[in-house]
């Protein structure tokens, strides 16, 4: 849906962990806590091997969702304050703490579980697209069943929908219904 090669590593990592989950279709990415690992590995964001448990998915899928409601924020809708509450609490119980080289700083975790490690790493990717400009840009489809992560790459960053062909079709479709016989859209 997105032409990732206009869409910066970061802004990618942050879109495709909340797009582990589709839900139009209910589909779970992270249906348990060795799926949640290969996740994670498969990015770098924790070493092949490390163990990770039901907790620790439940928090992954809690910052997740939270994080679904931040981008919902970005596309112009109201967030969910119960999912941010969730996330918040989520974070404070996995501090992350600056670490400066030569050439620049990045967030790691100051706790010493692998979820802490892999949050730290989805914290620093989106401290990189706020200092590139991309985090404002990362949304959620206004499609109420949809809610699919995008990243919005037009230029005045107005885009609504993960697709203008799917979902923005349909919900144009939907008003000029409702519009055509002087219903309300649903």
């Amino acid at each position: 849906m997105d032409d990732d090669a206009v869409v910066p590593a970061a802004a990618r990592l942050v879109r495709d962990f909340v797009n582990t989950f589709e839900p139009q279709i209910d589909d779970e990415t992270l249906t348990s806590p060795d799926r949640l690992r290969d996740w994670f590995v498969e990015r770098h964001l924790v070493p092949a091997g490390v163990h990770l448990g039901p907790a620790d998915l439940d928090a992954a899928v809690t910052v997740r969702e939270g994080l679904r409601a931040v981008l919902l924020g970005h596309a112009g809708h109201r967030a969910d304050p119960a999912a941010l509450d969730r996330l918040n609490r989520a974070l404070a119980g996995m501090p992350v703490a600056p670490r400066f080289t030569d050439d620049g700083h990045r967030l790691i975790a100051a706790g010493g579980t692998a979820l802490d490690q892999a949050v730290a790493g989805l914290v620093d990717a989106i401290r990189q697209c706020g200092e590139d400009g991309s985090w404002r840009r990362l949304k959620a489809c206004a499609r109420d069943t949809c809610r699919w992560a995008y990243y919005d790459a037009s230029r005045n960053q107005a885009r609504r929908w993960c697709s203008m062909a799917g979902c923005g079709n349909y919900i144009k479709m939907k008003r000029a219904y409702a519009v055509r016989t002087g219903r309300a859209p649903s």
